[in-house]
Parts: C-alpha cells; sequence; structure tokens
C-alpha cells in the first residue's frame, strides 16, 4: 500500500503505482479532510523526529555510508525498544 496527499493527486501516479501490484491510498483534492489518511502520516513523521534527537543522525558526519547506516539501524532498533517496552509496562 501506499499513502499519499493531495499533491499527488493524478491518475498518471495511480497507474504507475498500480502497475508495480501495488494499492494507492491517495487522497483526491476538492474532498473534505478527514479520510484517516494523516493517521498514517503522523506516524512517519513521529518517527523521524525521534531520529532526529538522535545527535549524530540529525548531521550526517559520516563520510561513508555503511557507518551512517549503521547509526541509522541502531537508531530505529532504540526507537523500537523504548515503544515495546512502554506498551508492556
Amino acid at each position: 500500500m501506499v499513502y499519499a496527499d493531495r499533491g499527488y493527486d493524478h491518475n498518471s501516479h495511480r497507474r504507475r503505482v498500480r502497475a508495480k501490484g501495488i494499492r494507492p491510498y491517495i487522497a483526491r483534492r476538492g474532498t473534505p479532510h478527514g479520510s484517516g489518511l494523516g493517521m498514517y502520516r503522523w506516524m512517519v513523521e513521529q518517527t523521524i523526529a525521534l531520529l532526529h534527537w538522535m545527535r549524530r543522525l540529525r548531521i550526517r558526519w559520516e563520510i561513508r555510508d555503511d557507518i551512517h547506516e549503521a547509526f541509522l539501524t541502531l537508531g530505529c532498533a532504540i526507537i523500537c525498544y523504548r515503544r515495546l517496552k512502554g506498551s508492556f509496562s
């Protein structure tokens, strides 16, 4: 599934996504808000904001991609651990 806002409301975008076998959820222009699509976007934006709390990920200091990816993976693991820890207590 692909979730997108009204900026991607065009039939060509929908066709391209369907051609890859993915179901598009793209908000239509001119329709009232409240479709529920913003709920998923909020989760992604919150996760990116949590990653920016980690100084090494806010500003990329590493030249090598693999080192940056390792810190990114570690940051995501820390976020998942904290969420799971909070949900079980």
